[in-house]
C-alpha cells in the first residue's frame, strides 16, 4: 500500500478563526467574566435567535456564549475539574504574564502555571478556568518561533525527512501569511 503526501491535498479555503461557542450555565454571569477578566466587548447579535446567548468580541476573535438549555442558574454546580494544561483549552497571548498572575491573584482566582522550553526559547504559560469550567490560557507563546513541519519536506505517517516535492497551493498560501505576520511583528 503506497502512502500519499499531505501535499497532494488541497485544504479547505480557510481565511481565519472566527469565533468560539460555548454553552453557558448563566450567560450574563459568563459576560461578565469575559468583559471583567479578558477585556471581551459585547456585540450586537442576530435578532433572529430564539434563545438566549450573547457575543463578544476582541482581539479579532468573537466568543458567543449560549445558555444551556439543560441547565439553570439553580442547578447545582458540579465539583469542577482540576485546572489541567493538557486539557482542552482556548489559548490567548499577552503581554505581562507577571500582570496576568497578578491580577488573578487580586481577583482571587485559582490558576496553574507552566513554563515551556525549545532550543532556548522560554514560554510562560497561565491556565484558569471561566465560570463554565472551560479553560483558559493566557501566555507569551510568540517567544517560540512557528515552523511549518511542510507536507512539502515530509511524508504522512513519517518524520523522517524525504526529498523534497513541489508544494501545494495552501502551503504557499500558508508561508505567505507567516512571512507577512513575522514582518507586522518585527516593527
Amino acid at each position: 500500500m503506497e502512502i500519499e503526501e499531505v501535499g497532494n491535498y488541497e485544504g479547505l479555503p480557510l481565511l481565519s478563526l472566527n469565533h468560539v461557542s460555548l454553552l453557558c450555565r448563566s450567560v450574563w454571569d459568563s459576560v461578565r467574566f469575559y468583559e471583567q477578566v479578558l477585556g471581551f466587548v459585547l456585540i450586537k447579535r442576530p435578532s433572529s435567535f430564539n434563545f438566549n446567548g450573547a457575543w463578544l468580541y476582541n482581539y479579532g476573535i468573537g466568543i458567543h456564549l449560549i445558555q444551556n438549555p439543560s441547565l439553570n442558574d439553580f442547578d447545582t454546580l458540579v465539583e469542577p475539574r482540576p485546572i489541567n494544561p493538557k486539557d482542552n483549552h482556548i489559548s490567548f497571548q499577552c503581554t505581562d504574564v507577571g500582570l496576568v498572575k497578578q491580577s488573578l491573584e487580586d481577583m482571587g482566582m485559582k490558576y496553574v502555571t507552566a513554563l515551556v522550553e525549545d532550543e532556548g526559547n522560554m514560554v510562560d504559560q497561565v491556565f484558569f478556568h471561566d465560570p463554565d469550567g472551560y479553560m483558559i490560557e493566557l501566555c507569551n507563546c510568540e517567544n517560540i518561533p512557528i515552523i511549518p513541519l511542510s507536507s512539502c519536506s515530509f511524508k504522512r505517517g513519517s518524520f523522517k525527512k524525504a526529498a523534497p516535492t513541489k508544494c501545494g497551493f495552501m502551503e504557499n498560501v500558508m508561508m505567505e501569511s507567516l512571512s507577512m505576520d513575522m514582518m507586522n511583528f518585527s516593527f
